[in-house]
């Protein structure tokens, strides 16, 4: 029997030996009070949650009404159950992502109290259901049940479905979140909520891909096979259930709703299960942590470094370009930022390519996305810079570090950004245009690292580490959109002949001698980011202390 099972020493509790008299309620009362107490911490966090809380409620109630306008519309049942289920994937990666977003009510506080593990899941579910994302579900819920119900056994199956499909998302969320607290508290953890940024960028690239592909292929009418599959998926299932029940399939819609209920008892149980394994063993980290593993990794990691530092040229460039590609594996920001660039500078090209409405050309979007990379390379080391400060004395010693740096950078954008050009070409089919558009590549990226060295010189900026979403500290906001919108118009401007030289071979129909424009835009992007290394090598030895002054304050 373990902990949580065990019964609690005292007075016998009076509702019957359940030990869970007044448990549920207190809850509750408990997570209103976290949140106005939260609240009344300062005005900036009361006025952020009144504001989140109004755009919620009128993007609700614009769903609730738009979906009531769909009531009779032939492809309503398959848009409300796609929308359930999209709601229930949802719940399910989103504690991944945002840890924070319910900390108040983690069960790992709980942990010292003699609680068993039934009365708390109980009371964790209802005080789950209190806060802004259950309100914007069960809207959803409500707008698809009017949309779809039709007749008195629609009705009354919208009346157990609405209930049913949100105790479904709510325990889905908890069971998730209860068996990834370990992970969510970690620093592995905390670059995975750092990472969702990623996730919405690259999800919003598939949203439009859909959407376009909705457009050609005769609308809604062209999910049905999906939303086929869907409707007998938790909590879809439920909201489907009132569809069948409207087109008199009683026996379907019966068994949609114990689909889900059957759902909701496994997710409870398999959260129960989660609260007891995590409230009764102990953290498996920390004793990995003081466990002979620690003294093995960190002899493999001191072992593996002076391997890795053969590959690389000696003196201070070494140590830069080492310490550059550290940031890139370690530093949360600095990974997010670039896997972030690596996956849409990918996306958007091969995307476009796909519809066939894209170009070759477009795959220096790449190029873009990661010479933005070498903007505020300051701005990385926060207050640690004083010390990369400390071993600058003259403009030469500040050459040595930015070309460190944005050698680092050209180690993983040169060849990415060959391979999304040479992608782009196989899927359109056109290699006659992949020269130009590899020489365009080319001017655009060694135009962004002269700017973008410039720009880190004379617009540093402060790098906030306690948030997963703030790049910039309060106050320098502007900074950040000087630096990075200056350099990309610049870089623009820079790389101009480049491009002028592209267009002209298309016009002249000379796309015979495009393959000149690839060492002409390798030469000419190389000089670029050769003279900006050395403008700015000349700024950064001008002004350390300025420069230190300005990425310390995150």
């Amino acid at each position: 029997m373990s902990v949580l099972d065990a019964p609690t020493a005292g007075s016998a509790p009076k509702d019957g030996g359940r030990g869970d008299g007044g448990l549920v309620p207190l809850f509750v009362r408990l997570k209103l009070t976290l949140l106005r107490n939260g609240l009344l911490q300062s005005t900036g966090r009361r006025a952020a949650f009144i504001g989140s809380a109004a755009v919620t409620v009128l993007v609700a109630a614009l769903q609730v009404l738009g979906l009531v306008l769909l009531r009779g519309h032939q492809d309503a049942d398959t848009l409300v159950v796609l929308f359930t289920g999209v709601l229930a994937l949802g719940w399910a990666v989103l504690p991944l992502f945002f840890p924070g977003g319910d900390e108040t009510l983690d069960p790992s506080r709980l942990v010292m109290l003699p609680l068993r593990p039934d009365p708390l899941v109980r009371a964790l579910l209802a005080s789950s259901l209190v806060g802004i994302g259950p309100l914007f579900a069960l809207c959803l819920l409500v707008g698809s049940v009017l949309a779809t119900a039709h007749g008195a056994a629609a009705v009354v199956a919208g009346v157990v479905a609405v209930p049913l499909a949100l105790l479904v998302c709510v325990a889905l969320a908890r069971a998730v979140t209860t068996a990834n607290t370990r992970l969510l508290t970690s620093r592995k953890g905390r670059d995975l909520a750092v990472l969702s940024g990623l996730v919405i960028a690259v999800g919003i690239q598939f949203v439009s891909f859909g959407a376009q592909r909705l457009g050609q292929g005769g609308g809604l009418a062209a999910l049905e096979p999906v939303a086929g599959v869907v409707r007998w998926l938790p909590a879809a299932s439920a909201i489907g259930a009132v569809g069948s029940a409207s087109d008199g399939a009683y026996g379907a819609a019966l068994a949609q709703l114990l689909v889900s209920a059957a759902a909701l008892a496994a997710l409870l149980w398999v959260w129960r299960r989660g609260l007891v394994r995590l409230m009764t063993s102990p953290d498996a980290s920390t004793l990995a942590a003081s466990g002979p593993g620690r003294t093995k990794a960190r002899t493999s990691g001191a072992a593996g470094a002076p391997r890795f530092g053969r590959l690389l040229p000696e003196g201070r460039t070494r140590t830069v370009v080492g310490r550059s590609l550290r940031y890139v594996v370690r530093d949360p920001k600095t990974k997010t930022a670039w896997v972030s660039a690596l996956a849409v500078g990918l996306i958007v090209p091969l995307l476009n390519a796909v519809q066939g409405t894209g170009s070759v050309y477009l795959a220096s979007f790449a190029a873009g996305m990661l010479g933005m990379q070498m903007y505020n390379q300051f701005g990385q080391d926060t207050s640690a810079f004083w010390m990369v400060a400390q071993t600058i004395s003259s403009a030469r010693d500040a050459y040595v570090e930015l070309r460190g740096r944005a050698l680092a950078l050209l180690l993983i954008t040169l060849p990415f950004t060959v391979l999304v050009c040479v992608l782009t070409a196989v899927v359109i089919g056109d290699g006659t245009t992949l020269p130009g558009a590899v020489g365009v590549s080319f001017a655009v990226l060694g135009a962004m690292l002269g700017t973008g060295a410039l720009g880190s010189a004379l617009y540093p900026y402060s790098i906030p580490q306690d948030g997963a979403f703030k790049n910039v500290v309060p106050g320098q906001g502007s900074l950040a959109w000087i630096s990075i919108l200056g350099g990309m118009f610049g870089s623009g401007v820079l790389a101009g002949p480049v491009i002028a030289l592209t267009v002209w071979l298309h016009v002249s129909d000379r796309q015979d001698a495009l393959w000149a424009v690839l060492p002409a835009g390798a030469v000419y992007g190389a000089l670029l980011a050769w003279a900006g290394l050395h403008l700015a090598a000349r700024r950064t030895a001008g002004r350390l202390p300025e420069i230190l002054a300005a990425v310390s304050k995150g």
